[in-house]
């Protein structure tokens, strides 16, 4: 099995002069996502977390609802890629053998098995309405995720997706790669797999938020995201019809609501010494 990066030569140019160098970069390699024996899909992905991203991409992608709909589950190195083997309870099998037989065309990542423009953003999963959140959580949760995105710290290459826990009031998992759908699919298949309850925490980006990444947390029942970046118009209208509070452009002073502010407390304000400046949007979009 590959590493998660490796170390490279490299040449810094600089006012100065130039400096001969090395740079940690990290790896992404071809993974094969296998159904009973038949391959769905190939992703460009970091070779680390494999079974979160199996179960994850698994879930979100609608092939199955829960961890429990995958009997088996095999990370298989091979001289060009691996491949994620995974064997499906039958029912689950049969759902997913006549779904790609209604496939008629190639397919890309991040649209799987999409075999209409129709289909291309689909009606989202509603989600619940439990969830609660203060500006102060959100504020510790993204001062905790920098540095636990070990690979980025060595890298500055790579996306990472977390999860915070409410009930710990910590960060339950966090997982990165040179995909940001990866990452979140990561996360996906550890927060699934390890009976966490979605709707007690949020989940927090590094990426910018895209329909697709909006798509993947109601799979998994969060009713948060908190971006760092910022999201398209879509992935607005999306976040809106499913529910959800999308938080974006997330910085240590402030960040801003652009659907379902009523789970964001601001009547519990920090205190001076934690100040920072919380932004509503009406949605115009």
């Amino acid at each position: 099995m590959p590493e998660r990066f490796e170390r490279v030569p490299s040449r810094r140019v600089g006012e100065t002069g130039v400096e001969e160098t090395t740079r940690l970069i990290p790896e992404e390699t071809p993974v094969a996502l296998v159904y009973d024996g038949s391959t769905h899909a190939v992703m460009m992905a970091t070779p680390a977390d494999l079974e979160d991203f199996a179960v994850g991409f698994s879930i979100t992608e609608g092939i199955v609802a829960s961890r429990s709909e995958i009997s088996e589950l095999e990370i298989v190195g091979h001289e060009d890629g691996i491949e994620a083997r995974m064997w499906l309870v039958p029912s689950s099998g049969r759902q997913h053998v006549e779904r790609r037989r209604r496939i008629v065309g190639p397919t890309a990542c991040g649209l799987c098995g999409v075999d209409s423009l129709g289909a291309a953003v689909p009606a989202p999963r509603r989600v619940g309405n439990r969830a609660t959140a203060t500006p102060a959580v959100i504020h510790k949760a993204l001062t905790e995720m920098q540095p636990a995105q070990t690979l980025n710290v060595a890298t500055r290459a790579v996306h990472a997706a977390a999860f915070w826990d409410a009930t710990a009031g910590s960060l339950a998992f966090l997982r990165e790669d040179v995909g940001r759908h990866n990452a979140l699919d990561k996360l996906v298949g550890a927060v699934t797999t390890a009976g966490l309850d979605p709707a007690k925490g949020f989940v927090l980006l590094t990426s910018r938020v895209s329909v697709e990444m909006v798509q993947k947390t109601a799979m998994l029942g969060a009713e948060i995201i908190v971006a760092v970046s910022a999201p398209t118009a879509l992935a607005l209208r999306v976040a809106e019809e499913a529910g959800m509070t999308l938080i974006a452009v997330a910085r240590s002073d402030a960040f801003e609501i652009f659907t379902h502010p009523e789970r964001i407390s601001l009547a519990a304000q920090p205190g001076d010494g934690d100040r920072h400046e919380v932004k509503t949007h009406a949605r115009s979009v």
